[in-house]
């Protein structure tokens, strides 16, 4: 008799325990033996960007690797980084892809995030790839150089999104406003296409290398990109230090010549309630060889520019914070 209330007591007990397991943002539960994340019940979404830019792709290939991780996820169209930063602060997702610049400025309040509260809840995963700041225009436009945007129609990207911050930085850095242009809020994709009907002179296109936006604009014009340089790209750098010089090579969109320019880095941005062990399983899946080459497969920027031994670059002496699952797994790989 002892023997049967013994284990009926071991039943009620345990079923205690899994009632009280399940819900909301508990954390992953572990298995003791293999100190492996139950993935099953994790939900990941990846907030990307516009399905005309390089986010969407790259960002869908990290939701088909998480979900082939055994984890239930989905990747989701955005408005790119300020929509992204925005959706990560009110739980609407749990990574995102974002220009570290607007990520600095949301978490300082400055720049389009001034008068704001301080995003101090803002964790980061890992750095991924440059974003090149590319003035696309076109042979028949005219322009050349930055001045020459004086009065011209400009798409400079959608209010407050990373592409229009960049945008007014650079306006800024050489001494002119939006006054100086026709400016238009317009995604880039949006500007391209009225580029291509003469209705649009000269697109801001903050993209990785390869946009196949400006490419597709390429089959119908020849394109040329304003540079960004001398002495307006010292001051950019100088009061913008998250900028950093880049070069439009001519062989990517078949241009004459190389084009000198500013990048910022890209960041994946995490849900601070993410548990530890969630970001730490991840990272493994993520820098896992079969994660790179899936990832890598989505597109030629992403299988250049992403991998581990540049996982922190652009953060490094930033104001963003790493993921606390994702400072241990750095540590653990001998990354400081």
């Amino acid at each position: 008799m002892k023997k049967v209330l013994s284990i009926m007591m071991v039943m009620i007990m345990a079923f205690m325990v899994a009632a009280c397991g399940g819900g909301g943002k508990t954390p992953a539960k572990t298995d003791s033996k293999a100190g492996k994340v139950d993935r099953s019940k994790q939900f990941i979404t990846v907030l990307t960007g516009p399905t005309s830019g390089i986010y969407f792709p790259i960002g869908g290939a990290f939701s088909k690797l998480i979900g082939s991780m055994g984890y239930k996820t989905s990747a989701t169209a955005t408005g790119a980084t300020g929509e992204n930063i925005n959706a990560i602060l009110t739980g609407q997702g749990e990574l995102a892809i974002a220009m570290s610049d607007s990520v600095i400025q949301a978490i300082e309040a400055s720049g389009a995030y001034e008068g704001k509260k301080p995003a101090e809840d803002l964790r980061v995963m890992m750095g991924l790839w440059p974003n090149i700041c590319q003035i696309v225009t076109t042979s028949d436009s005219g322009i050349k150089t930055f001045a020459d945007l004086k009065g011209k129609k400009v798409g400079v990207g959608a209010p407050n999104s990373g592409v229009e911050l960049n945008a007014r930085m650079m306006y800024e850095a050489h001494g002119m406003s939006y006054a100086d242009s026709k400016v238009d809020y317009l995604s880039y994709g949006e500007a391209i296409d009225q580029m291509k009907n003469g209705q649009c002179d000269a697109a801001f296109v903050t993209s990785g290398l390869g946009n196949a936006t400006i490419k597709e604009l390429g089959t119908t014009k020849k394109i040329v990109f304003v540079p960004v340089e001398g002495e307006a790209l010292k001051k950019l750098m100088a009061k913008y230090p998250f900028y950093v010089e880049w070069k439009i090579p001519k062989e990517t969109y078949g241009t004459d010549v190389d084009t000198t320019t500013a990048a910022v880095m890209n960041v994946m941005l995490v849900s601070k309630s993410l548990p530890d062990d969630v970001v730490y399983d991840l990272l493994t899946g993520i820098y896992s060889e079969e994660g790179l080459k899936t990832i890598g497969d989505s597109h030629a920027t992403a299988k250049r520019e992403i991998k581990l031994d540049t996982a922190l670059r652009g953060i490094k002496g930033t104001k963003m914070q790493l993921h606390p699952g994702a400072v241990k797994f750095y540590n653990d790989k001998g990354i400081k």
